[in-house]
């Protein structure tokens, strides 16, 4: 290993991650049943609390919603923790995890336009977020027969995205990492008719747009991508149900081509949907709305 490949970050990143690798080794040897929830349990409780991220949730939550009671932002706060520990949980079960979505039919308007597309061959990116799982919607269209790739942005705790890279790169189609290097193997895998997940939730180098009515730096990678390939974007979400396990899969109407600003609009606005229905499902630990300006 090259000093290159050894990751950095803050003393707190290395805490989170060296109390999350024991966790995950610990809890991988106990059924599944139990342990995506135990893993739920431990960040709300323990790795949340301790590391901020229930803090800089409930700091979110505080200025998107202002007038909300400090009891609820402190609810959802807890609520998105235990989500963020599940869905760790699962994806590092991803065989397990792949097997508990058998059973379930996908929903939603964008279903036939994706298998037209499919048939004739177009290339489509899938768009979601740091929401419910956003792997249950990969796992479930794999399943029906789709080679669905990925563009991923590492996590901020680099000691963490070390290994959590790994449990999306196991299995389905190629997945590649953020970057000129990563972009452009994702838009060769797209140009030959494939298909492809891109997260747009996340703090980055962009343009400005409203996010939850606060201005949020957002990538157009999408739109331009798409635009470029003649993609068909379509909006998918894996929704978690009441007991914690189990999801929804919902395969939204695609997103038409227009100006990227307009298209990340339109993104934005389904995301901001699923939110309002299922707050405490979206990844609110994110620094979403850190917005930079260019020097």
């Amino acid at each position: 290993m090259t000093d290159k490949d050894v990751p950095t970050g803050s003393t707190a990143d290395w805490v989170a991650d060296r109390m999350l690798r024991a966790l995950i080794g610990g809890l991988r040897r106990m059924p599944y049943e139990k342990r995506v929830p135990m893993m739920g349990r431990a960040l709300r409780r323990a790795i949340g609390p301790l590391v901020g991220y229930r803090k800089r949730a409930e700091d979110n939550l505080a200025m998107i919603y202002p007038d909300m009671p400090a009891e609820e932002r402190r609810r959802i706060a807890e609520g998105c923790c235990d989500n963020f520990g599940r869905t760790i949980m699962e994806n590092y079960s991803w065989r397990e995890f792949g097997s508990r979505l058998s059973d379930i039919v996908p929903t939603g308007s964008g279903l036939d336009p994706l298998a037209n597309a499919a048939a004739e061959k177009r290339p489509v990116i899938f768009v979601t977020a740091h929401f419910g799982n956003h792997e249950a919607p990969r796992q479930v269209l794999t399943r029906m027969g789709n080679v669905i790739g990925g563009l991923y942005r590492p996590m901020q705790n680099a000691y963490f995205n070390d290994h959590y890279a790994k449990t999306m790169t196991s299995w389905g189609g190629p997945v590649f990492a953020q970057g000129r290097r990563g972009t452009m193997g994702f838009a060769r895998h797209l140009k030959s008719g494939g298909m492809g997940t891109l997260l747009f939730d996340v703090s980055a180098n962009g343009i400005v747009l409203p996010f939850l009515g606060q201005p949020a730096r957002t990538a157009t990678s999408a739109a331009d991508i798409a635009l470029k390939l003649d993609a068909l974007v379509i909006p998918y979400f894996g929704i978690r149900q009441p007991d914690g396990l189990s999801f929804k899969v919902v395969v939204e109407e695609p997103i038409p081509h227009g100006q990227p600003d307009v298209m990340m609009t339109a993104m934005t606005a389904r995301l901001e949907a699923r939110i309002a229905d299922h707050p405490e499902q979206w990844f609110w630990v994110h620094r979403r709305w850190k917005v930079r300006q260019r020097s």
